[in-house]
């Protein structure tokens, strides 16, 4: 369901995070597929960001090159997230997390969202781990999420993901609580800066 009442506030920014740099990926084709979710609601600006394409340094490297400072900007400047990741081996892809790691503060006080795809688990384990690692860096991680079980299944004749009724609803669902927590973070953010907060 659209709220009417996007057009009274400023389009919030949500990054799509791709979390698979392998080649064949499917990451592409479930980003492609939640990217168009987004559009299809009022009031979102998105911003693809993938770590195939951000040459980012091996991790054990201290480095505060122009890639990083360009990923750092960038996810600095978004308000929200949407996570695309498989499971590796019951977890999440290392590519996913030098991208994460390669940023600190600016995922503070801002909303997560995550779809996933796998086998029979649907790439829910990855989650489960990643909500762990969000909530270390200050990060909301939102309850729904919309996941993919032996995501192959879902792929048409075409090449494109073929979603059922019951992820778009879940797609939905998901928005509307991101949408929620985008909004009500970023006034809490314009109105004190939650790094200067102490316990």
């Amino acid at each position: 369901m659209t709220d009417n009442r996007t057009s009274n506030f400023p389009a919030l920014r949500v990054a799509i995070l791709y979390g698979s740099t392998r080649e064949g990926r499917l990451c592409d084709r479930i980003a492609d597929w939640i990217a168009a979710e987004v559009a299809r609601q009022h009031g979102f600006a998105i911003d693809r960001v993938d770590p195939l394409l951000l040459e980012l340094p091996p991790r054990h490297e201290r480095n505060d090159g122009d890639a990083v400072k360009a990923l750092r900007a960038r996810i600095g400047a978004a308000d929200a997230f949407v996570v695309v990741t498989p499971e590796y081996n019951h977890g999440y892809p290392a590519a996913l997390k030098q991208l994460i790691d390669s940023v600190s503060g600016e995922w503070q006080a801002k909303p997560v969202a995550f779809v996933s795809y796998g086998g029979v688990s649907g790439g829910l384990r990855a989650v489960e781990q990643l909500r762990q690692v969000f909530a270390e860096l200050h990060a909301v991680t939102i309850r729904d999420g919309v996941s993919f079980s032996n995501v192959w299944h879902s792929i048409g004749t075409t090449g494109q993901l073929d979603a059922s009724d019951a992820a778009r609803d879940a797609a939905a669902r998901m928005l509307a609580q991101l949408r929620w927590w985008a909004r009500t973070l970023r006034d809490a953010r314009a109105a004190s800066s939650y790094g200067l907060l102490r316990a």
